[in-house]
């Protein structure tokens, strides 16, 4: 009667014991496993992942900042690269507008002081055919002429022309003088006797 009654007490305790025992075994296999778990959790997903999203957002702002630094650098050596402008530059030095002056001719206005009937027709045809437009041909009978002669406006561009014209002619040039100061704009050819015609070398 004593020892069943002695050996009842004493199984509660081996089996609480053993509950403890389990639970600790328990615990001790989960602090392992979660050992295990966060060292492993450490190298490739979670560490690795939080540690790596950080970088690349960093990494990306940089990338965005050299970037957009970069345009202004590629900017400014475009502009360091002013060959593209001294090339237009020196595509402009050849003068086309100066061709075009010298090609654009003052009309010209022929009269006869010579003593040779039909003298300024003659001339009007050598001079357009020469590349001049004659506006009119007429006698001048203000005075004697002493040698066939171009005459123009000082401070225009008929000077430049008047100049051509003359070296055509083998003739003389002059700026205007008082007697036909007040004629219409354009160039003014007196002929006279001495009148050559254009020039076979022209």
């Amino acid at each position: 009667m004593t020892s069943p009654e002695s050996a009842s007490p004493s199984r509660p305790a081996k089996a609480a014991g053993f509950a403890l025992l389990g639970v600790a075994a328990v615990a001790l296999v989960i602090g392992i496993v979660s050992l295990f778990s966060g060292g492993s959790s450490d190298t490739p997903p979670v560490a690795g992942g939080s540690s790596t999203t950080p970088p690349p957002v960093a990494t990306t702002s940089a990338s965005a900042q050299a970037s957009s630094e970069q345009p202004p650098v590629s900017s400014s050596a475009a502009g360091t690269t002013s060959a593209s402008p001294t090339v237009p530059a020196s595509s402009v030095v050849p003068p086309p507008p100066v061709t075009q002056p010298g090609t654009a001719k003052a009309p010209v206005r022929i009269y006869n002081n010579s003593t040779i009937t039909g003298l300024a027709s003659r001339a009007s045809d050598e001079v357009r055919a020469s590349g001049w437009t004659v506006e009119g041909t007429g006698n001048y009978s203000g005075g004697t002429i002493p040698t066939t002669t171009v005459y123009f406006r000082p401070g225009t561009d008929e000077e430049a022309s008047a100049k051509e014209l003359a070296s055509v002619l083998r003739a003389r040039v002059e700026p205007r003088f008082d007697g036909i100061q007040s004629s219409a704009a354009g160039i003014i050819l007196i002929v006279t006797n001495d009148y050559q015609g254009v020039s076979k070398n022209k």
